[in-house]
């Protein structure tokens, strides 16, 4: 029911006429903000990507402060070394 009031306010800023009595100008308010509404998502993606973006570098700074440290970086050193002087 209210998806056919947006309709009809549509139609009148668009040139029709609306049979329910509705005045012109309180349809042509509500299909202003019928407008509105329809383009609320516009600007997400833009902030979805900043969201995300700083995400992942908030995980960066998390995963180099770990891999950095001490008994990771050791660990990390006497993997390479044991594959580096791996016999064949």
């Amino acid at each position: 029911m209210e998806t056919k009031f947006w309709d009809r306010a549509v139609d009148v800023l668009r040139g029709g006429r609306l049979s329910t009595g509705v005045p012109d100008r309180t349809a042509k308010r509500a299909a202003r903000w019928a407008g509105r509404l329809g383009r609320s998502d516009r600007g997400m993606t833009t902030s979805e990507y900043a969201v995300g973006t700083i995400a992942a570098c908030a995980f960066a700074a998390v995963l180099y402060k770990v891999v950095n440290s001490g008994p990771v970086m050791s660990a990390l050193q006497s993997l390479v070394e044991d594959a580096l002087d791996a016999k064949f």
